[in-house]
């Protein structure tokens, strides 16, 4: 049927009434989008009626079939005619005439056309052999002729596609991941591939055929807008270049963006990068769910019925609090309830990236659609759980994709937003801001056994370029912004001013390195000014690494290393005060004083666990500024004897508790009273669950100290009952020896991946080197485990330098085994 606006155009079914109409319709500035596109199909179908017409008599045993993007209904100005001329072999010389009649017209106006002449039969045995061909009948679609003919075709390949999904998806989808190996990602290349690319038209068009296969179904929330958008942007590309081309070149990125009515080719790109995101995100979760779908009928139908009397139940096994594992997905528990947990999105993004797992759309949408804001500050769990997603390396990128997707880290992080999909119009980067910036929490992951203060520097790295996209210097902008961002998301003022400082300037070691004489004083002490003090100085090294292994290969090299390595020792030489001795104790507060008299009199531990809701009970108020305390208070105080290290830390991992801080020093009794007492301070957290009661505790206490109570066996009996999950890579523990660190002891530090029952190991390990633990100062940041132990010999020395070397070194290979 022709339509009301293109009637008087195709009364003449030649090619010059077709293409002066076409040319009016391509020109007319009022339509453009789905509407031009739509109108351009129908134009083509009523001139292609003509020509069906005006070439046969035939009504049966032949049709015209569009397919591909023109069987979707949609042409662009310089799209390709893909058409199959479908017959029942009744007439072969008749059809070829007509062939004839309907592609030479098609040719003569310089139109590209894929065609091709074929029986019911052949077309089926052709989209067998070939998936392309098989795909473009998929969206077939009756111009002329046969009408029985085309919805015969239809069926058949549908039926088809159908049953042979389980065989040719996954061939779909390799061919989709070579694809992308050559074209790369449409959301960060500056000349992208609008249709080839990952995350481009061709994905859009295999989510399509996913879907038809009934086997999986793609997000479709944005999907279809996303799709719009990037062929909006093909329109204007070919109406700018008279080409039919799907590469975005730069030359014509600004005449694309203004056809569009866009502020310029930054903008044009930021929306393409977006609808790309969508549609590269939607493959990620539909791919997923095609794997599911066809590993379970692999399953064995007798095994399956085994399991569950012929359907499945799929095991779930817990992650943290509120998240479990399912199906190879991390999803919320269904005792979860994120109305009421705040800290949940976080929470559960930081298991599935430690796992190693994706985080599924049904959890991620969930937890967009209920959960409640955070505090600000935020509380310490959120800003742990935020530490330890970023210190997860490679797997923190898809689960931050996956949180973005759903708008939870522009609510998370609202100056995010004008970093997201933000180009970067130098050659030397890969990646746009956002996935630069996560790109170099990723290199950070791996160098933060090299600094005290792994949350700060997977923070500083996650932040450092959040100044671009404001006016002037982003490193200044950025200054500020991160010291607001640092202390909404729960950091006190001296480790917001340690950001600030990472952020301002961030560039500074690599800047000075190669441009500046690093003979001069005047340089090493200029630098030594900006940094401050050796912790920011260690931290700054890291991230300046990080963030140049992020930005590309051009970045960075062995040359620029060795520099910066250079400049760095030579600012670590300036004269920076006397070297920091061991930590006062604070004096005892009165419950400290009654645990310890009653550990004395009983002769045995005695402890107290309880959540701090109010003041400690101490001479001093902590600062206003003070970081809030994670986990609930433990106090064991314990006579003094051997093993109550490696006890205390044994029984907390048997119990599920994660160490979050730890203290242990002796404790001074009043006068008048014998017998020595350690004091264990613990922060501590259940890993899922509700917390012991203290009565159990104790009892388990006491029988590790009186060695009836077998800790590695049982903690070695758990993981062996649970499957080994892949998980993250972390990098390895490292064991050094603090240089001048104290007078009275000597200090070993660790640094090291947090587990369950790492410390009940480091405590171990120093109790079979046969030292004293005179003092502990334990602490987890995110899932990094940073420790020190003031360690003696039996008689109160500290060790000698050959035997503290040794002690670390074995213990470095105790917990890398």
């Amino acid at each position: 049927m022709t339509s009301p606006d293109t009637h008087d155009e195709t009364q003449d079914s030649g090619p010059s009434g077709y293409a002066a109409a076409r040319l009016r319709l391509l020109t007319e500035e009022a339509r453009s989008g789905p509407p031009r596109r739509a109108a351009l199909a129908r134009l083509t179908d009523d001139w292609l009626t003509g020509l069906f017409a005006a070439g046969t008599e035939q009504s049966r045993g032949v049709s015209l079939i569009a397919v591909g993007g023109y069987g979707r209904g949609e042409l662009s100005p310089r799209s390709d005619l893909d058409l199959l001329l479908l017959h029942d072999g009744s007439d072969p010389k008749a059809v070829a005439a007509l062939a004839d009649r309907l592609w030479y017209p098609v040719w003569d106006l310089g139109i590209a056309l894929d065609h091709s002449v074929r029986t019911l039969a052949e077309a089926r045995r052709t989209a067998g052999e070939d998936l392309k061909v098989q795909l473009g009948l998929l969206d077939a679609r009756h111009i002329a002729g046969d009408l029985g003919l085309t919805a015969a075709l239809r069926t058949a390949v549908l039926a088809d596609w159908r049953n042979q999904a389980p065989k040719r998806l996954p061939e779909l989808q390799e061919l989709g991941a070579e694809r992308a190996e050559r074209q790369g990602e449409l959301q960060y290349l500056l000349e992208p591939d609008l249709k080839e690319a990952r995350g481009g038209l061709r994905d859009a068009t295999v989510l399509r055929a996913v879907a038809a296969s009934w086997l999986a179904d793609a997000p479709r929330e944005g999907l279809a807008d996303a799709r719009r958008r990037l062929l909006d942007v093909r329109d204007a590309l070919h109406l700018t270049t008279g080409r039919a081309t799907d590469r975005l070149a730069l030359q014509e990125q600004d005449q694309v963006a203004a056809g569009l009515g866009l502020l310029d080719a930054d903008t044009l790109l930021r929306q393409v990068y977006e609808a790309a995101r969508a549609i590269a995100y939607a493959g990620d979760v539909t791919w997923r769910e095609v794997g599911r779908v066809l590993r379970s009928r692999a399953m064995r139908p007798r095994l399956r019925a085994i399991i569950g009397g012929g359907k499945q139940n799929a095991e779930r096994s817990p992650l943290a609090e509120g998240v479990v594992e399912q199906d190879g997905e991390a999803v919320l528990a269904r005792t979860a309830r994120p109305e009421r947990d705040p800290v949940l999105p976080l929470r559960a993004a930081a298991a599935a990236a430690q796992a190693g797992l994706p985080l599924s759309l049904h959890a991620v949408r969930r937890l967009a659609a209920t959960v409640r804001p955070l505090s600000t500050p935020w509380p310490a769990e959120a800003r742990e759980q935020l530490v330890t997603l970023l210190g997860a390396g490679r797997p923190t990128v898809d689960v931050w994709e996956a949180l973005e997707a759903e708008g939870l880290i522009t609510r998370l992080l609202p100056d995010w937003e004008r970093v997201r999909c933000r180009p970067q119009r130098n050659a030397v980067h890969l990646w746009t801001v956002d996935r630069h910036l996560i790109e170099t929490a990723v290199r950070a992951s791996a160098f933060t056994r090299r600094v005290h203060r792994p949350d700060l520097l997977l923070v500083a790295a996650l932040l450092h370029d959040i100044g671009k996209g404001r006016p002037g210097d982003h490193s200044v902008a950025g200054e500020t912004i991160v010291r607001d961002m640092a202390a909404r998301i729960g950091f006190d003022r001296a480790d917001a001013g340690v950001l600030a400082t990472l952020v301002r300037h961030h560039l500074l070691l690599v800047e000075t390195a190669t441009r500046r004489d690093l003979d001069d004083p005047a340089t090493v002490r200029a630098v030594a000014d900006a940094v401050g003090t050796q912790g920011t100085l260690e931290l700054l090294h890291a991230l300046t690494e990080a963030d140049a292994l992020a930005t590309g290969p051009a970045a960075w090299s062995a040359w620029r290393a060795s520099l910066v390595t250079d400049l760095v020792k030579r600012v670590s030489a300036v004269p920076a005060g006397d070297p920091p001795e061991e930590p006062e104790a604070a004096a005892p507060t009165t419950e400290q004083e009654r645990l310890a008299l009653e550990a004395i009199a009983t002769g045995g531990p005695v402890l107290s666990l309880r959540a701090r809701t109010e003041p400690p009970a101490g001479p001093e108020p902590a600062p206003a500024d003070e970081p809030e305390p994670l986990g609930v208070e433990l106090l064991i105080a314990v006579p003094d004897q051997a093993g109550v290290l490696p006890a205390a830390a044994g029984v907390l991992a048997l119990h599920r508790l994660t160490v979050r801080t730890a203290e242990l020093r002796t404790l001074e009794l009043p006068e008048g009273v014998e017998g020595s007492v350690l004091l264990l301070d613990w922060r501590v957290a259940a890993e899922y669950g509700s917390l012991p009661q203290a009565v159990r505790l104790r009892a388990d206490l006491v029988r590790a100290l009186d060695g009836t109570l077998n800790i590695a066996g049982r903690l070695a009996e758990r993981d062996a009952a649970y499957p080994r999950r892949r998980g993250v890579v972390p990098p390895p523990a490292r064991v050094t020896v603090a240089p001048a660190a104290s007078r009275l002891a000597t200090v070993i530090e660790v640094r090291a991946q947090d587990a369950p029952g790492l410390l009940f190991r480091i405590g171990r390990a120093l109790e079979d080197a046969a030292v004293r633990v005179r003092s502990a100062h334990a602490s987890t940041l995110g899932a990094n485990a940073v420790d020190a132990f003031y360690v003696t010999t039996p008689e109160g020395a500290p060790l000698p330098g050959e035997e503290a070397v040794s002690v670390a070194r074995k213990l470095e290979e105790t917990l890398r085994a």
